[in-house]
Protein backbone atom coordinates (compact mmCIF):
# COMPACT_ATOMS: atom_id res chain seq x y z
CA UNK A 1 0.00 0.00 0.00
CA UNK A 2 1.07 3.34 -0.68
CA UNK A 3 1.98 5.39 2.28
CA UNK A 4 -0.48 7.81 1.70
CA UNK A 5 -3.59 5.57 1.34
CA UNK A 6 -1.89 4.08 4.51
CA UNK A 7 -2.37 7.13 6.05
CA UNK A 8 -6.03 8.08 4.87
CA UNK A 9 -7.12 4.63 6.09
CA UNK A 10 -5.42 5.13 9.44
CA UNK A 11 -8.13 8.39 9.12
CA UNK A 12 -4.47 10.22 9.27
CA UNK A 13 -4.71 13.28 6.63
CA UNK A 14 -6.61 15.92 6.96
CA UNK A 15 -5.30 18.33 4.14
CA UNK A 16 -2.46 17.98 1.18
CA UNK A 17 -2.00 20.49 -1.04
CA UNK A 18 -1.74 18.07 -3.96
CA UNK A 19 -2.67 14.34 -3.01
CA UNK A 20 -2.18 12.52 -6.30
CA UNK A 21 0.88 14.64 -6.94
CA UNK A 22 2.28 13.42 -3.26
CA UNK A 23 1.37 9.83 -4.45
CA UNK A 24 3.27 9.72 -7.42
CA UNK A 25 6.71 11.66 -5.91
CA UNK A 26 6.16 8.45 -2.90
CA UNK A 27 5.94 5.83 -5.51
CA UNK A 28 8.73 7.03 -7.60
CA UNK A 29 11.22 8.00 -4.84
CA UNK A 30 12.31 7.96 -1.11
CA UNK A 31 11.35 11.10 0.20
CA UNK A 32 12.76 13.79 2.46
CA UNK A 33 10.07 15.14 5.20
CA UNK A 34 9.47 16.67 8.05
CA UNK A 35 7.83 18.21 11.01
CA UNK A 36 8.71 20.72 13.44
CA UNK A 37 8.60 21.35 17.39
CA UNK A 38 9.72 24.21 19.17
CA UNK A 39 11.25 23.97 23.04
CA UNK A 40 9.07 25.41 24.55
CA UNK A 41 9.42 22.48 27.20
CA UNK A 42 11.67 20.29 28.39
CA UNK A 43 9.54 17.21 27.61
CA UNK A 44 7.10 15.81 24.13
CA UNK A 45 3.87 14.77 25.56
CA UNK A 46 1.37 12.67 23.51
CA UNK A 47 -0.01 15.63 21.62
CA UNK A 48 3.25 15.54 19.26
CA UNK A 49 3.07 11.68 19.38
CA UNK A 50 0.29 12.49 16.52
CA UNK A 51 2.25 14.06 13.85
CA UNK A 52 5.58 11.76 14.75
CA UNK A 53 3.55 8.70 14.11
CA UNK A 54 3.19 10.11 10.61
CA UNK A 55 7.09 10.63 10.67
CA UNK A 56 7.53 7.03 11.86
CA UNK A 57 5.28 5.44 9.26
CA UNK A 58 7.45 7.23 6.46
CA UNK A 59 10.35 6.08 8.26
CA UNK A 60 9.60 2.69 7.80
CA UNK A 61 8.74 2.66 4.24
CA UNK A 62 12.40 3.87 3.63
CA UNK A 63 11.34 7.75 3.59
CA UNK A 64 13.90 10.34 5.09
CA UNK A 65 11.98 12.03 8.29
CA UNK A 66 13.95 14.66 9.49
CA UNK A 67 13.00 16.82 12.72
CA UNK A 68 13.60 20.49 13.00
CA UNK A 69 13.78 21.51 16.74
CA UNK A 70 13.33 25.53 16.81
CA UNK A 71 16.25 26.94 18.77
CA UNK A 72 15.29 30.31 16.40
CA UNK A 73 11.65 30.11 16.68
CA UNK A 74 11.59 28.85 19.88
CA UNK A 75 12.83 31.87 20.91
CA UNK A 76 10.32 34.07 19.10
CA UNK A 77 6.91 31.92 20.23
CA UNK A 78 4.62 30.33 17.40
CA UNK A 79 0.90 32.00 17.67
CA UNK A 80 -0.64 28.63 16.18
CA UNK A 81 -3.53 27.50 18.70
CA UNK A 82 -3.09 30.53 20.99
CA UNK A 83 -5.01 33.12 21.91
CA UNK A 84 -2.60 35.19 23.19
CA UNK A 85 1.08 35.72 23.48
CA UNK A 86 4.01 33.52 24.77
CA UNK A 87 5.83 34.33 27.31
CA UNK A 88 9.49 34.36 25.97
CA UNK A 89 11.84 31.72 27.30
CA UNK A 90 15.82 32.62 28.18
CA UNK A 91 17.96 31.00 25.68
CA UNK A 92 19.87 28.84 28.50
CA UNK A 93 15.96 27.31 28.87
CA UNK A 94 15.81 27.08 25.21
CA UNK A 95 19.18 25.65 25.32
CA UNK A 96 18.76 22.56 28.14
CA UNK A 97 14.83 21.89 26.50
CA UNK A 98 16.66 21.49 23.10
CA UNK A 99 18.85 18.71 24.09
CA UNK A 100 16.00 16.69 26.25
CA UNK A 101 13.71 16.81 23.25
CA UNK A 102 16.95 15.78 20.97
CA UNK A 103 17.25 12.72 23.30
CA UNK A 104 13.68 11.93 23.30
CA UNK A 105 13.22 11.54 19.45
CA UNK A 106 16.51 9.99 18.87
CA UNK A 107 14.86 7.45 21.32
CA UNK A 108 11.44 7.19 19.02
CA UNK A 109 13.67 7.04 15.87
CA UNK A 110 17.00 5.60 16.35
CA UNK A 111 19.73 7.02 14.42
CA UNK A 112 19.47 5.68 11.00
CA UNK A 113 17.95 7.26 8.32
CA UNK A 114 16.56 10.39 10.57
CA UNK A 115 18.41 13.53 10.97
CA UNK A 116 17.76 16.29 13.95
CA UNK A 117 18.64 20.06 13.00
CA UNK A 118 18.26 23.11 14.72
CA UNK A 119 16.77 25.99 12.91
CA UNK A 120 18.90 28.38 15.50
CA UNK A 121 21.60 27.31 13.09
CA UNK A 122 20.28 29.25 10.09
CA UNK A 123 18.05 31.84 11.46
CA UNK A 124 20.57 33.18 13.60
CA UNK A 125 22.99 34.09 10.85
CA UNK A 126 20.07 36.13 9.13
CA UNK A 127 21.05 40.30 9.78
CA UNK A 128 17.90 42.32 9.73
CA UNK A 129 18.43 43.57 6.16
CA UNK A 130 19.01 40.56 5.12
CA UNK A 131 15.53 39.22 6.61
CA UNK A 132 13.58 42.04 4.71
CA UNK A 133 15.37 41.92 1.94
CA UNK A 134 15.30 38.68 1.09
CA UNK A 135 12.77 37.39 2.80
CA UNK A 136 10.40 40.17 3.97
CA UNK A 137 9.82 41.36 0.10
CA UNK A 138 8.46 37.77 -1.11
CA UNK A 139 5.57 37.98 1.41
CA UNK A 140 2.42 39.79 0.67
CA UNK A 141 1.08 41.49 4.20
CA UNK A 142 -2.73 41.14 2.63
CA UNK A 143 -2.08 37.23 2.14
CA UNK A 144 -0.94 36.86 5.82
CA UNK A 145 -3.62 38.50 7.42
CA UNK A 146 -5.90 36.07 5.88
CA UNK A 147 -4.18 33.14 7.49
CA UNK A 148 -6.55 31.62 9.95
CA UNK A 149 -3.06 31.74 12.04
CA UNK A 150 -3.15 35.30 12.32
CA UNK A 151 -6.58 35.71 11.20
CA UNK A 152 -8.03 34.22 14.59
CA UNK A 153 -5.88 36.79 17.08
CA UNK A 154 -6.42 40.29 15.31
CA UNK A 155 -9.19 41.02 17.71
CA UNK A 156 -7.31 40.25 20.87
CA UNK A 157 -3.86 41.44 19.15
CA UNK A 158 -0.30 40.06 17.72
CA UNK A 159 2.96 41.18 18.26
CA UNK A 160 5.11 42.02 15.37
CA UNK A 161 7.36 39.33 16.16
CA UNK A 162 4.87 36.42 16.26
CA UNK A 163 3.37 37.68 13.33
CA UNK A 164 6.92 37.10 11.75
CA UNK A 165 6.72 33.57 12.79
CA UNK A 166 5.27 32.44 9.84
CA UNK A 167 8.42 33.57 7.97
CA UNK A 168 10.60 32.21 10.00
CA UNK A 169 9.39 28.72 9.36
CA UNK A 170 8.74 28.89 5.52
CA UNK A 171 12.62 30.12 5.51
CA UNK A 172 12.89 26.70 7.18
CA UNK A 173 11.25 24.70 4.34
CA UNK A 174 13.45 26.10 1.98
CA UNK A 175 16.60 25.75 3.91
CA UNK A 176 15.40 22.01 4.22
CA UNK A 177 14.12 21.43 0.68
CA UNK A 178 18.14 22.88 -0.66
CA UNK A 179 20.30 21.04 2.05
CA UNK A 180 18.18 18.33 3.24
CA UNK A 181 16.75 17.52 0.04
CA UNK A 182 13.10 17.91 2.08
CA UNK A 183 9.74 17.85 -0.53
CA UNK A 184 7.46 17.50 2.06
CA UNK A 185 6.26 18.91 5.60
CA UNK A 186 3.60 17.66 8.15
CA UNK A 187 1.71 18.91 10.80
CA UNK A 188 -1.61 19.68 12.97
CA UNK A 189 -4.12 21.59 11.04
CA UNK A 190 -3.40 24.82 12.71
CA UNK A 191 -0.14 24.56 11.13
CA UNK A 192 -1.66 25.18 7.35
CA UNK A 193 -1.16 28.30 6.96
CA UNK A 194 2.25 28.34 8.24
CA UNK A 195 3.12 25.67 5.73
CA UNK A 196 1.34 26.53 3.08
CA UNK A 197 3.66 29.79 3.24
CA UNK A 198 6.35 27.73 2.81
CA UNK A 199 5.65 26.48 -0.68
CA UNK A 200 4.62 29.53 -1.84
CA UNK A 201 7.93 30.75 -0.84
CA UNK A 202 10.02 27.89 -1.87
CA UNK A 203 7.73 28.57 -5.67
CA UNK A 204 8.98 32.19 -5.38
CA UNK A 205 12.67 31.25 -5.26
CA UNK A 206 12.72 28.08 -7.23
CA UNK A 207 10.09 27.92 -9.82
CA UNK A 208 6.54 27.40 -9.47
CA UNK A 209 7.17 23.85 -10.67
CA UNK A 210 9.19 22.81 -8.32
CA UNK A 211 7.58 19.35 -5.90
CA UNK A 212 7.06 20.59 -2.70
CA UNK A 213 3.98 19.68 -0.63
CA UNK A 214 2.19 20.05 2.77
CA UNK A 215 0.04 17.83 4.75
CA UNK A 216 -1.57 18.39 7.67
CA UNK A 217 -3.31 15.63 10.57
CA UNK A 218 -7.03 16.04 12.06
CA UNK A 219 -7.55 17.36 14.84
CA UNK A 220 -7.55 14.40 17.27
CA UNK A 221 -11.01 14.60 19.48
CA UNK A 222 -12.35 11.95 22.05
CA UNK A 223 -15.82 10.56 21.34
CA UNK A 224 -17.16 13.19 23.93
CA UNK A 225 -15.91 16.10 22.21
CA UNK A 226 -12.92 16.65 24.29
CA UNK A 227 -9.28 17.10 23.07
CA UNK A 228 -7.27 13.85 22.86
CA UNK A 229 -4.85 13.69 25.36
CA UNK A 230 -5.96 15.94 28.31
CA UNK A 231 -6.24 14.38 31.84
CA UNK A 232 -7.55 15.54 35.35
CA UNK A 233 -4.05 15.36 36.15
CA UNK A 234 -2.76 17.50 32.97
CA UNK A 235 -0.64 16.62 30.17
CA UNK A 236 0.60 12.53 29.75
CA UNK A 237 4.31 12.71 29.19
CA UNK A 238 6.81 11.13 26.96
CA UNK A 239 9.20 11.68 29.80
CA UNK A 240 9.57 8.69 32.26
CA UNK A 241 10.01 11.26 35.16
CA UNK A 242 6.75 13.57 34.49
CA UNK A 243 4.86 10.40 33.31
CA UNK A 244 5.89 7.14 34.72
CA UNK A 245 5.52 4.11 32.26
CA UNK A 246 2.94 2.38 34.48
CA UNK A 247 0.91 6.25 34.24
CA UNK A 248 1.41 6.19 30.53
CA UNK A 249 0.27 2.63 30.15
CA UNK A 250 -3.18 3.09 32.37
CA UNK A 251 -4.08 6.14 30.28
CA UNK A 252 -3.95 3.87 27.31
CA UNK A 253 -5.88 1.17 28.74
CA UNK A 254 -8.55 3.11 30.13
CA UNK A 255 -9.68 4.59 26.69
CA UNK A 256 -13.49 4.61 25.91
CA UNK A 257 -14.61 1.74 23.30
CA UNK A 258 -15.74 4.42 21.31
CA UNK A 259 -12.56 5.68 20.54
CA UNK A 260 -10.21 2.60 20.57
CA UNK A 261 -10.24 1.52 17.34
CA UNK A 262 -8.97 5.08 16.09
CA UNK A 263 -6.41 4.90 18.34
CA UNK A 264 -5.20 1.36 17.09
CA UNK A 265 -5.10 2.87 13.84
CA UNK A 266 -3.17 6.00 14.24
CA UNK A 267 -0.94 5.40 16.98
CA UNK A 268 0.44 1.88 16.58
CA UNK A 269 2.11 -0.24 13.88
CA UNK A 270 -0.30 -3.22 13.24
CA UNK A 271 -1.61 -4.00 10.42
CA UNK A 272 -5.59 -3.44 9.01
CA UNK A 273 -6.57 -7.52 9.85
CA UNK A 274 -5.19 -7.37 13.53
CA UNK A 275 -7.02 -4.01 13.86
CA UNK A 276 -9.95 -5.17 12.45
CA UNK A 277 -9.92 -8.13 14.74
CA UNK A 278 -9.65 -6.39 18.27
CA UNK A 279 -12.46 -3.85 16.37
CA UNK A 280 -14.53 -7.19 16.55
CA UNK A 281 -13.57 -8.28 20.29
CA UNK A 282 -14.37 -4.27 20.83
CA UNK A 283 -18.09 -5.29 19.37
CA UNK A 284 -18.85 -9.15 20.89
CA UNK A 285 -16.77 -8.71 24.32
CA UNK A 286 -16.32 -5.39 25.26
CA UNK A 287 -15.93 -6.24 29.19
CA UNK A 288 -12.15 -8.08 28.23
CA UNK A 289 -10.98 -4.89 27.13
CA UNK A 290 -8.40 -6.59 24.75
CA UNK A 291 -8.05 -3.70 22.06
CA UNK A 292 -7.39 -1.27 25.15
CA UNK A 293 -4.99 -3.85 26.33
CA UNK A 294 -3.35 -4.33 22.92
CA UNK A 295 -3.22 -0.44 22.62
CA UNK A 296 -1.66 0.05 25.89
CA UNK A 297 0.75 -2.87 25.12
CA UNK A 298 2.31 -1.48 21.58
CA UNK A 299 2.35 2.73 22.10
CA UNK A 300 3.74 1.69 25.75
CA UNK A 301 6.61 0.00 23.53
CA UNK A 302 7.24 2.43 21.54
CA UNK A 303 7.92 5.18 23.76
CA UNK A 304 9.72 3.38 26.89
CA UNK A 305 10.63 -0.02 25.64
CA UNK A 306 9.29 -3.82 26.01
CA UNK A 307 10.61 -3.98 29.69
CA UNK A 308 8.50 -1.04 30.53
CA UNK A 309 5.20 -3.10 29.41
CA UNK A 310 6.45 -6.10 31.53
CA UNK A 311 6.71 -3.83 34.71
CA UNK A 312 3.53 -1.72 34.00
CA UNK A 313 1.45 -5.12 33.71
CA UNK A 314 3.02 -6.59 36.22
CA UNK A 315 2.31 -3.15 38.96
CA UNK A 316 -1.59 -3.46 36.99
CA UNK A 317 -1.84 -7.56 37.88
CA UNK A 318 -0.20 -6.48 41.78
CA UNK A 319 -2.49 -3.50 42.29
CA UNK A 320 -5.59 -5.18 40.99
CA UNK A 321 -4.76 -8.92 43.30
CA UNK A 322 -3.34 -6.95 46.14
CA UNK A 323 -0.50 -9.02 45.94
CA UNK A 324 2.13 -6.16 45.77
CA UNK A 325 4.91 -7.93 47.85
CA UNK A 326 5.94 -9.50 44.49
CA UNK A 327 6.33 -5.41 43.65
CA UNK A 328 9.94 -4.14 43.25
CA UNK A 329 11.06 -0.70 45.05
CA UNK A 330 10.88 1.13 41.87
CA UNK A 331 7.48 -0.23 40.50
CA UNK A 332 6.09 0.63 43.66
CA UNK A 333 7.17 4.12 42.91
CA UNK A 334 5.49 3.73 39.85
CA UNK A 335 2.56 2.53 40.85
CA UNK A 336 1.53 4.50 43.66
CA UNK A 337 2.93 8.13 42.49
CA UNK A 338 -0.78 9.38 42.73
CA UNK A 339 -2.03 7.20 45.45
CA UNK A 340 -2.34 8.84 49.21
CA UNK A 341 1.20 8.53 50.96
CA UNK A 342 2.17 9.83 53.92
CA UNK A 343 6.33 10.21 55.68
CA UNK A 344 6.55 8.14 58.70
CA UNK A 345 10.02 7.09 60.69
CA UNK A 346 11.92 3.74 60.15
CA UNK A 347 11.08 3.20 64.08
CA UNK A 348 9.21 -0.39 64.81
CA UNK A 349 5.62 0.05 66.35
CA UNK A 350 2.14 -1.34 67.30
CA UNK A 351 0.29 -2.11 64.43
CA UNK A 352 -3.00 0.33 65.61
CA UNK A 353 -0.53 3.45 67.43
CA UNK A 354 1.05 2.92 64.03
CA UNK A 355 -2.16 3.46 61.48
CA UNK A 356 -3.54 6.25 63.78
CA UNK A 357 -0.81 8.32 65.15
CA UNK A 358 1.66 7.85 62.56
CA UNK A 359 0.47 7.91 59.38
CA UNK A 360 -3.24 8.90 60.08
CA UNK A 361 -5.26 6.32 58.10
CA UNK A 362 -7.55 5.12 60.99
CA UNK A 363 -9.57 8.27 62.17
CA UNK A 364 -9.76 6.30 65.69
CA UNK A 365 -8.33 3.64 67.67
CA UNK A 366 -11.14 2.48 67.92
CA UNK A 367 -12.12 2.24 64.18
CA UNK A 368 -8.65 1.07 63.59
CA UNK A 369 -9.03 -2.17 65.77
CA UNK A 370 -12.28 -2.81 64.22
CA UNK A 371 -11.17 -2.72 60.84
CA UNK A 372 -7.52 -5.11 61.97
CA UNK A 373 -10.21 -7.88 63.65
CA UNK A 374 -12.00 -7.86 60.72
CA UNK A 375 -9.48 -8.41 58.53
CA UNK A 376 -10.30 -5.14 56.38
CA UNK A 377 -6.08 -4.29 56.86
CA UNK A 378 -3.26 -5.79 54.74
CA UNK A 379 0.19 -4.87 55.33
CA UNK A 380 2.36 -5.14 52.50
CA UNK A 381 0.08 -7.54 50.90
CA UNK A 382 -0.67 -9.52 54.23
CA UNK A 383 -4.12 -9.56 56.55
CA UNK A 384 -3.31 -8.25 59.49
CA UNK A 385 -5.70 -9.23 62.13
CA UNK A 386 -3.88 -9.47 65.33
CA UNK A 387 -3.97 -5.66 67.06
CA UNK A 388 -1.21 -6.74 69.13
CA UNK A 389 1.17 -6.97 66.14
CA UNK A 390 4.19 -4.21 65.15
CA UNK A 391 4.71 -2.74 62.06
CA UNK A 392 8.51 -3.40 61.38
CA UNK A 393 9.07 -0.30 58.20
CA UNK A 394 12.91 -1.27 57.03
CA UNK A 395 11.22 -5.14 56.85
CA UNK A 396 10.06 -4.61 53.30
CA UNK A 397 11.14 -2.85 49.89
CA UNK A 398 14.32 -1.56 50.64
CA UNK A 399 13.49 -0.58 53.58
CA UNK A 400 11.71 2.31 51.80
CA UNK A 401 8.08 1.74 51.76
CA UNK A 402 4.94 0.35 53.47
CA UNK A 403 1.50 -0.27 51.26
CA UNK A 404 -1.53 -0.45 53.28
CA UNK A 405 -4.93 -2.04 52.05
CA UNK A 406 -7.99 -1.13 53.54
CA UNK A 407 -10.82 -3.03 51.95
CA UNK A 408 -10.66 -4.47 48.52
CA UNK A 409 -9.43 -0.75 46.53
CA UNK A 410 -8.07 1.86 49.18
CA UNK A 411 -4.32 1.63 48.93
CA UNK A 412 -2.08 3.86 50.80
CA UNK A 413 1.51 4.30 50.89
CA UNK A 414 4.32 5.13 53.71
CA UNK A 415 7.33 6.82 53.07
CA UNK A 416 10.24 6.08 55.40
CA UNK A 417 11.91 9.24 56.38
Amino acid sequence: MNIIDELKWRGAVNQTTDEEGLRKLTDKKQIGLYCGVDPTGDSLHIGHLIPFMMLKRFQLQGHHPVIVIGGGTGAIGDPSGKNSERVLQTMDQVKHNENALSAQMIKLFGTENFTIVNNYDWLSKLTLLDFLRDYGKLFNINTMLNKEVVSSRLEVGISFTEFTYQILQSIDFLHLYRHEDVQLQIGGADQWGNITSGIDLIHKVEGSDTDVFALTIPLMLKADGTKFGKTAGGAVWLDPKKTSPYEFYQFWINQDDRDVVKYLKYFTFLDEAEIDELAEKVQTHPEKREAQRRLAEEVTKFVHGEQAVVEAQHITKALFSGEVQELTAEEIEQGFKNMPSVEVSAEKKNIILWLVDDTKIEASRRQAREDVKNGAIRINGEKIQDVEAEIDPSAHFDGKFVIVRRGKKKYFLARIK
